[in-house]
């Protein structure tokens, strides 16, 4: 897919214009019943559904230690939390065991926030099983030490160091895994897990944002200095442009880091890269991969970059008290949740047209599955935000 159709975009406008309350619960029974598709292809419990590729029906696999092995188990768990029916905590729990041991051996990147937190978070806070919160202690443990005291930040990607020659690199992604260590800190851990957290959050705030709040993918820094070197966009299209996924983390992260601290300069950022990823966003409300992509509008969309927004925003608007970021994410879940971006009859996906990597040439206009992970999650927390619920529950 190129770009929306006029017909849809003007429906999409119509709709939204209508002021008509975006219903949660029948996309959540999509999801449910998508889901309930998707779980017998897996060949085992050590096999995760991750991609389905443009054009194809048949789910990629991943196994425990990739990045996005929790993403599938996480999705259980909120379809558990959903329909408390007794057989999604089943499957929750079997796709969530085999995570344990990757998430809480030596850590070799930053990664193991979202493989642990996704998965074994969610099964520690819907069930209490103390394996879970075992687990999530040693993979916050394991991960603390790739903080780099001298620099503020934990080192994302050690393969880096030598092959592109970055002696400490952090990406903006890296702020999704300081739930982890901030959970950690809470619940029996260490303060410290607290403390370095707070001052990746402090330093990548510093150091991460162009001055339109516009983020870059990767900061490279002088690893015995702390000296910021230069920015660097990874993976979209050039060092200078914003790419859509790493503003969405910006916006999740610093959500995150507010509630978790109470920091005004926290909300301030999230509020303000927010500001411009909702100013420069299509009038569809989904943003293309990167927003200064040079063949908009025929250049792919990312539903990922998408949802991951919409779920932040839904945390972001009871944190800073403006419904203004609600709507916006009712309006992001409306287009999400059109025949233009679910699989439906497409593949057992929830939602089509995400990219992973372009510049590699991967995952482009895909059905990727932490898409799904933050679709549902946003849903979620429409459902609890309208039956007057806190979204907290359980945290």
């Amino acid at each position: 897919m190129k770009h929306l159709t006029a017909l849809f975009v003007a429906s999409l406008l119509f709709s939204a214009c209508r002021n008509k309350a975006f219903e949660p619960v029948p996309e959540l029974d999509y999801c449910v019943s998508q889901a309930a598709k998707t779980l017998p292809l897996a060949l085992d419990y050590n096999h995760s559904p991750n991609t389905v590729d443009d054009g194809k029906q048949e789910w990629r696999f991943t196994q425990p230690g990739s990045w996005t092995c929790g993403f599938w188990s996480g999705i259980l768990w909120y379809i558990y939390e959903y329909s408390k029916d007794p057989q999604w905590l089943a499957a929750a729990d079997n796709f969530t065991y085999p995570i344990i041991p990757a998430a809480t051996g030596r850590a070799h990147s930053h990664d193991v926030g979202f493989m642990a937190y996704c998965s074994i978070g969610n099964g520690y806070r819907l069930t209490g099983n103390p394996a879970y919160k075992q687990a999530l202690m040693q993979a916050a443990d394991s991960v603390a030490r790739l903080f780099n005291p001298q620099v503020g930040t934990f080192l994302s990607w050690p393969n880096m160091v030598k092959k592109m020659d970055w002696s400490h690199n952090t990406i903006i992604d890296n702020m999704m895994n300081m739930e982890l260590l901030f959970w950690a800190s809470k619940n029996g851990g260490d303060r410290r897990l607290y403390d370095i957290a707070y001052k990746h959050a402090e330093t990548t705030m510093n150091n991460h944002f162009r001055p339109d709040f516009s983020a870059y993918h990767v900061i490279v820094y002088n690893d015995t200095t702390g000296e910021r070197i230069k920015g660097v966009t990874h993976q979209g299209y050039a060092d200078e442009t914003m790419w859509a996924r790493g503003q969405a983390w910006a916006i999740y992260g610093f959500t995150m880091a507010y509630r978790e601290t109470k920091d005004p300069r926290f909300l301030d950022v999230a509020q303000k890269a927010t500001n411009i990823f909702l100013k420069r966003l299509p009038a569809d409300m989904i943003p293309y991969w990167d927003f200064d992509a040079p063949a908009i509008p025929d250049e792919p969309r990312d539903a990922s970059a998408a949802a991951i927004t919409a779920s932040a925003l839904l945390e972001l608007s009871i944190l800073a008290d403006d419904k203004t970021y609600q709507d916006a994410a009712e309006k992001i879940l409306l287009a999400l949740s059109s025949d233009e971006y679910q699989s439906r009859s497409k593949n057992t996906a929830f939602l089509l047209h995400s990219v992973g990597h372009k510049p590699n040439e991967s995952e482009i206009d895909a059905s990727i599955i932490y898409a799904d992970y933050y679709y549902i999650e946003a849903l979620l927390r429409l459902k609890k935000i309208r039956e007057g619920k806190s979204i907290y529950e359980n945290l």
